[in-house]
């Protein structure tokens, strides 16, 4: 099961530099200009916006904006996973 999720692990952190070739923004990552321009409009719920994003832009002061994109993929997957294995631990004890 371990060696299961490990390879899922690999194989997500492999596919981190896809994000780098595309020219389109990433799902859910638009911003409000986007809407404005396929949409043709801003809807009224996303005027207003209540997350500050950890890692704005993925750029981390010192590191290239490469580096950040990588670095912010492998954190992001590697910390899902611990969450995940953390959850899995509380069920089994219960």
């Amino acid at each position: 099961m371990k060696k299961r999720l490990l390879i899922i692990l690999g194989i997500l952190l492999a596919l981190v530099p896809l994000g780098l070739i595309s020219e389109n923004p990433a799902w859910g990552e638009w911003d409000i200009s986007y809407y404005e321009k396929v949409l043709g409009f801003v809807p009224k719920g996303m005027q207003i916006s209540l997350i500050n994003p950890v890692i704005p832009d993925y750029e981390i002061s010192g590191l290239g904006s490469v580096s950040g994109y990588y670095l912010s993929g492998i954190l992001g997957s590697v910390l899902l996973f611990v969450i995940y294995f953390i959850l899995i631990k509380l069920k089994v004890k219960k």
